[in-house]
């Protein structure tokens, strides 16, 4: 069973993207340290809340080198919601926080208006559509997904690469693109939560765990 080292550093939705990730298929390794991460072939980085709390209680635990680390020497990375975000090499959420650096960009605040000038609600919560970005789906954990499949999200804030190419997937909302997925190698975030998104979310999780083995053999 192709064995998945999630980051507990005391923000996200942990306990049922464990689960999730078991019914994917994959053993889970909770680590609490960065000394439980020593070895790990994939990392899971989940997140909620502000993206300064989170890469402050990230960096608290001493995360940050050891994945920074591990994605140099090409281990596989899966951020979900700000886990995904904090990604990033800044946000704008809240006053300037710096990210980890990992896939160039930044983390800006979605439209509070359609092109019409209607106000949209923040945060974006509910379902929305994924399509393609820049990036093939192919080899990635959306190589399984169908173009329009709905997701679910729970968000604020956007990362936008600096890099359009790192653009998996977007969604719309209130008639703006809003980017969805990225990836840098292998390195995948996805904004929505998958945990959360039935059988799409499902797919997307046990695409990861594929590549995962795929890597591995």
């Amino acid at each position: 069973m192709t064995l998945l080292h999630i980051c507990d550093y005391g923000s996200g939705n942990i306990h049922n993207v464990e689960r999730a990730l078991v019914r994917a298929g994959a053993q889970v390794l909770r680590c609490e340290s960065a000394q439980d991460m020593v070895g790990a072939r994939a990392v899971v980085i989940p997140g909620v809340g502000a993206f300064g709390d989170c890469i402050a209680a990230l960096r608290a635990k001493g995360f940050e080198e050891p994945i920074k680390d591990l994605v140099d020497s090409g281990v596989w990375v899966l951020g979900i919601c700000v886990g995904m975000q904090i990604l990033a090499t800044h946000s704008e959420e809240f006053g300037h926080h710096q990210g980890m650096g990992i896939i160039p960009g930044s983390v800006r605040l979605i439209p509070g208006q359609t092109p019409e000038g209607e106000t949209l609600k923040r945060p974006h919560v509910g379902w929305s559509n994924l399509y393609s970005g820049e990036t093939s789906w192919c080899d990635s954990p959306l190589a399984n997904v169908d173009q329009a499949s709905p997701v679910y999200f729970v968000h604020s804030y956007q990362l936008v690469p600096d890099d359009p190419a790192h653009v998996l997937a977007y969604s719309q909302y209130g008639g703006h693109p809003i980017v969805a997925a990225v990836r840098r190698k292998r390195v995948f975030g996805v904004q929505f939560h998958p945990e959360k998104s039935g059988h799409t979310g499902l797919r997307v999780l046990e695409e990861f765990v594929k590549l995962v083995k795929a890597g591995s053999d």
